[in-house]
């Protein structure tokens, strides 16, 4: 399971154009995510770049910036279409939390850290996902891109508190976090990073047209029950 965020967590100064905090989960297969999701974002990034170095950053690519400032329009559209077909084709669950910033702030005298309650809203739905699949004993591993040393300890905290019981079932969680580097170039979390900001675009512009989401929404999970809404995708308040 990787995990990759769209927005920053701050509630002191929000960005009105991006009032937003967005938690992917992506949860891949291990034989699936070693066989076909590794080979396949390599191969796209020789074909796209002659190597495989490239770290795929939704920033990046929407600003045209880093190995993306070069590419004219034409490369740019086939290669926006090449990562779609990948999304599309890779086998996962995904689980997205959106926090309105905003709407947060404005309802709690003491409003929960963006990021912290995302996780745990995100980790609950996480551990219904494994008690479905009989995964439930399962040693699992949610892996977390680094922000910096005290934020990634702040996390650890967070984290161990929710697998402790401080969640909604108040049971003991079996995941185990592991903070990764932005360099270890990582499949898993660069496929959740590219799927953050298009599922927060899908609440904050529901209208706006957004071809990954398309994509994306199909791969939400839909709970116990076959529903998508406060399952696959948590938006809170």
């Amino acid at each position: 399971m990787f995990v990759d965020e769209s927005g920053d967590h701050s509630l002191e100064s929000i960005n009105p154009e991006w009032p937003l905090f967005v938690l992917c989960f992506s949860i891949i297969p291990v034989n699936r995510y070693i066989d076909a999701v590794t080979p396949a974002v390599r191969r796209l990034k020789f074909d796209t770049f002659g190597h495989d170095q490239v770290v795929l950053h939704e920033h990046d690519i929407r600003k045209r910036s880093g190995a993306f400032a070069r590419m004219d329009q034409q490369a740019r559209e086939a290669f926006l279409l090449q990562l779609t077909d990948l999304i599309a084709a890779t086998e996962m669950t995904v689980v997205a939390v959106v926090i309105d910033k905003q709407r947060h702030r404005e309802r709690y005298s003491v409003p929960e850290h963006p990021y912290h309650l995302a996780m745990q809203f995100g980790l609950e739905r996480i551990a219904t996902f494994l008690d479905m699949n009989g995964c439930a004993q399962e040693k699992t591993w949610v892996v977390f891109e680094a922000r910096g040393a005290r934020e990634d300890q702040a996390l650890e905290l967070a984290f161990r508190r929710v697998c402790d019981g401080g969640n909604r079932d108040r049971r003991a969680l079996p995941l185990h976090i592991l903070v990764a580097d932005k360099k270890s170039n990582s499949e898993g979390l660069q496929l959740a990073d590219l799927m953050a900001r298009p599922v927060g675009l899908s609440v904050l512009r529901p209208r706006q047209s957004n071809r990954a989401w398309e994509i994306i929404r199909t791969k939400l999970f839909a709970g116990r029950h076959n529903c998508v809404t406060g399952n696959g995708l948590k938006v809170f308040p």
